[in-house]
């Protein structure tokens, strides 16, 4: 039996993908070169690696939006992966592109965030000189960190693709950002947005925190009332707007296209993502449990730099600085795990924190 028949007749399907597509075959390879999978492309063996991991686990018990949720329909950090995921799956699919290399990027994009959300994050980008992002974090994650500090040896172009996902508040749709960038990399970064907005939105509602009535009025009409309506809204007119990433019809000589939405969907997108900072994600950090989740972040980075010999001895220590190594301790733990260390450093600070989260 020629096992390595398999991956030849998986990267044989790939060339009937559009030619705008990444073919796994065509990849600009891997820091350390490897002896192929047998039986999978080196997207799909990427994809494998990111699931496997300790940080992708993790991200179950790391917040979303609101902080350390206790309801159980709440989206965690993982299960927002996921979606993007999927929805990214979708997109690829229907625009001819290479789905594999789509859902590893998607996978790996998020693992780099820290406990608390966005609210952990901006507490280390305080503090960290040079600061500190979680997609720069993701890509230290797989190139660094997992593997006990030899990190995952990923293709180029799903360590490009985690790199660049991430996105500025306002517009986002400039061709200008999405230079250099795969079409599936380009995907995976409007899946991301596509993803949160639409279940943002819904923990929202379930929250209490704001009504389907108070959304923008042209952004409650065009995205809809449930979720699957927003999504099925969304992903549809990114298609459209993306034809011609499938090549049809296309001079592949020209400018390659982008992934984009219709003029009427970005801005749609654009308002309510603004509207959702102003009335759902920054007035998070100043709840009760907001104001503790950054307090906790703090104490812990401040801990870990001035006592370094707490930090669990198998813990790879890759860092070129202390602040750094505190650093990523502090990002890769959990909710829980970040609220227990804390209140074993200083009990009782945080008693009650936490009581009036949803």
């Amino acid at each position: 039996m020629n096992l390595n028949g398999i991956r030849e007749r998986l990267e044989a399907r790939e060339r009937s993908l559009s030619p705008f597509a990444v073919r796994s075959s065509d990849s600009a390879g891997r820091a350390v070169p490897e002896e192929p999978s047998p039986i999978r492309t080196a997207f799909q063996r990427d994809r494998d690696r990111i699931i496997h991991t300790n940080s992708f686990r993790r991200l179950k018990h790391k917040s979303q939006v609101f902080v350390a949720p206790i309801g159980d329909h709440f989206v965690t950090r993982l299960t927002h992966t996921l979606e993007v995921a999927q929805i990214g799956r979708t997109i690829a699919r229907a625009l001819n592109l290479n789905e594999d290399l789509v859902e590893a990027i998607g996978m790996g994009h998020d693992l780099g965030h820290t406990p608390f959300g966005h609210l952990g994050e901006r507490v280390l980008n305080d503090l960290m000189p040079g600061g500190f992002h979680h997609s720069r974090h993701s890509v230290r994650i797989v190139e660094k960190l997992e593997k006990d500090g030899r990190g995952l040896n990923l293709t180029r172009e799903v360590v490009e693709g985690i790199r660049r996902h991430s996105k500025p508040q306002g517009t986002f749709l400039d061709p200008d950002a999405v230079r250099g960038m795969t079409l599936e990399a380009q995907v995976i970064r409007l899946s991301d947005a596509m993803a949160y907005l639409a279940h943002d939105i819904n923990d929202a509602i379930r929250a209490g925190k704001i009504e389907f009535e108070d959304l923008p009025a042209v952004a409650a009409a065009r995205l809809g009332r449930r979720h699957s309506e927003r999504v099925n809204a969304l992903v549809t007119d990114v298609i459209e707007a993306s034809w011609a990433a499938t090549g049809q019809g296309a001079d592949v000589s020209s400018h390659p296209p982008v992934i984009t939405m219709s003029a009427e969907f970005g801005g749609v997108v654009t308002d309510v993502r603004n509207w959702m900072f102003r009335e759902v994600y920054l007035p998070i950090s100043e709840t009760r449990p907001g104001r503790a989740a950054l307090e906790i972040v703090d104490l812990l980075y401040h801990h870990y730099l001035e006592h370094p010999s707490e930090i669990p001895a198998d813990f790879p220590r890759v860092a070129d600085t202390p602040e750094r190594l505190a650093a990523d301790v502090v990002s890769s733990m959990t909710d829980g795990f970040a609220l227990s260390r804390a209140e074993s450093i200083r009990p009782g600070a945080f008693a009650g924190a936490f009581v009036d989260r949803n």
